[in-house]
């Protein structure tokens, strides 16, 4: 838009240039400025129109932009969108409750989970219903757990409770995969935990992995005890580890 100021008086050649592109500027609905075709005779009344002009039309200085040129910016519209689009397959998959939410954008993802979840430095996330007592295993000794594991959609992949036994794993030999034991290091026995998993933080994908893309792994975690380990020899050559 472009404004004509009344105080000095613009040339008269000046102001029909300037009114003419106006009038063209609201039936094509484009940006149009004012321009000296032609130096009236008065030359300091021209320069101080010209310099009025520029500071009513600031198109003068700064160009439109190219309406063809394309923006990309997040629309709080689609964030909800996909949020509730979300919460309905999760329903849909019967995820648990208080399951928590991936807002996938491209190659963005934003996780949205109640206050009750705590973000490590790591970028682990996880969330304590009960806490359990006694001491968090150490390097070397055996946890027993059980587990139910779930994909960002909330449809469960794995679970131990339907597979009729617990897992048993020895911390700190790279058995697991490294958010999984970040998760249940500081747990206690009795404890269970809800852990989501960064794709940093994940298991390793590919055609002879499980896992085929680089997501979020959710795993609902029961720590149910920690055994002592020791290394034992059997007639000198061969040795094995026993927990108990």
């Amino acid at each position: 838009m472009v404004t004509i100021l009344s105080t000095p008086p613009l040339s008269p050649r000046l102001t029909f240039l300037c009114e003419t592109k106006l009038s063209l500027s609201r039936s094509s609905k484009r940006s149009v400025c004012c321009s000296l075709s032609e130096e009236p005779k008065d030359q300091s009344l021209s320069r101080r129109s010209l310099v009025y002009a520029l500071v009513a039309s600031p198109c003068l200085l700064f160009p439109a932009l190219s309406s063809s040129a394309k923006t990309k910016s997040k629309s709080p519209y689609d964030e909800r969108r996909l949020l509730e689009q979300n919460k309905r397959i999760q329903r849909e998959n019967n995820a648990p409750d208080e399951f928590p939410n991936f807002v996938r954008e491209g190659f963005e993802v934003k996780v949205v989970a109640s206050e009750n979840y705590i973000k490590a430095d790591s970028g682990l996330i996880y969330r304590d219903f009960d806490v359990g007592q006694g001491d968090s295993p150490k390097d070397g000794q055996q946890v027993t757990f059980h587990y139910i594991g779930y994909n960002e959609s909330g449809r469960r992949i794995d679970s131990t409770y339907i597979q009729g036994s617990p897992a048993r794993i020895r911390m700190g030999t790279n058995a697991l995969v490294p958010g999984f034991e970040m998760g249940i290091r500081d747990m206690k026995p009795g404890g269970r935990r809800r852990i989501i998993i960064p794709p940093e933080l994940g298991p390793p994908v590919g055609p002879s992995t499980f896992f085929s893309s680089k997501q979020f792994e959710v795993f609902d975690v029961e720590l149910l005890s920690i055994q002592n380990c020791e290394r034992r020899t059997i007639i000198g050559f061969y040795s094995d580890v026993t927990c108990s």
